[in-house]
C-alpha cells in the first residue's frame, strides 16, 4: 500500500544550510557529512529523481541496490531503510518520506536503454546515465568513473513487480510538495539526475524541477 510507511519531517526549510532548485533533466551533486540530512522535494509532482551515492572514505565502495534490498528484505525503499554500499556499509538512512515507496530495481535510463525499449531514434535523447557521468566529470581528482555507476535509486518512481515476476514503469506515486529525506551515516557524495525521460510515465511525460535542501547535524 502506498504511504504505509509515510512519515513527516520535523526539519524546517528556513533552517537549511543549503537550498537549491534543480531543473528538469539536470544533474546535481553534493557532499554530505555524517549527520547531515538531505531532502529531495518534488515541486510539481510525479517527477522521478535518479540518485546514487559514493562512500568518500572509500571511493570504490558505491551504493548497492543488492546490499540494500538484502539488508531490509524488501525491494521498495521508505522510512527506516538503510542505504548500503557494495561492502554492506550503511551510507544513509531514510528518516522521513511522504510517499512510502521508492524504486531501486529499474536503474537509470541511458542512450542504449532508450534505443532498446522504445525506438532507435531515441538514442540521442537526454538520459540519466549521461547526467551522472557529467556530474562525475566535474570531480577534479577523478575519484569517480563510469565503472562506478551501478543500479541506483529512483525516488518517487513507481516500478511494480507483476505476478509473473517482471517489473513495469507506471505513473509516479508522488504529488506536489511530497518529499523524501535521508540522514548521512557516513561521509558520502550524492549524485542526482533529475530524470529527463519522456518515453514512459515515470515523470507523467513531463519532467519538472525538484528542490534540494540540506541541514547540518542536530
Amino acid at each position: 500500500m502506498y504511504g504505509l510507511n509515510a512519515k513527516e519531517s520535523t526539519l524546517k526549510p528556513e533552517d537549511a544550510i543549503y537550498d537549491e532548485v534543480v531543473g528538469s533533466g539536470c544533474g546535481w551533486s553534493h557532499e554530505l557529512l555524517p549527520g547531515q540530512t538531505l531532502r529531495i522535494l518534488d515541486i510539481e509532482g510525479n517527477q522521478a529523481v535518479d540518485t546514487t551515492f559514493m562512500n568518500l572514505d572509500d571511493p570504490a565502495d558505491h551504493y548497492s541496490a543488492t546490499a540494500t534490498i538484502v539488508g531490509q528484505k524488501n525491494i521498495y525503499l521508505t522510512t527506516g531503510t538503510i542505504l548500503c554500499s557494495e561492502q554492506y556499509k550503511p551510507l544513509l538512512e531514510i528518516t522521513a518520506d511522504l510517499t512510502g515507496r521508492h524504486d531501486t530495481l529499474g536503474g537509470c535510463c541511458s542512450a542504449q536503454s532508450n534505443t532498446v525499449r522504445y525506438a532507435r531514434e531515441k538514442e540521442y535523447m537526454a538520459n540519466c546515465r549521461d547526467d551522472f557521468m557529467l556530474e562525475m566529470s566535474k570531480d577534479p581528482e577523478a575519484q569517480f568513473l563510469k565503472r562506478d555507476l551501478a543500479p541506483n535509486i529512483n525516488f518517487f518512481m513507481n516500478v511494480p513487480i507483476t505476478e509473473d515476476g517482471y517489473y513495469k514503469f507506471d505513473d509516479g506515486v508522488s504529488a506536489p510538495g511530497k518529499y523524501v529525506e535521508m540522514r548521512a551515516i557516513g561521509h558520502v557524495m550524492v549524485f542526482v539526475s533529475n530524470c529527463p525521460q519522456l518515453n514512459n510515465p515515470c515523470n507523467a511525460y513531463n519532467p519538472t524541477p525538484v528542490r534540494m535542501l540540506i541541514w547540518d547535524a542536530e
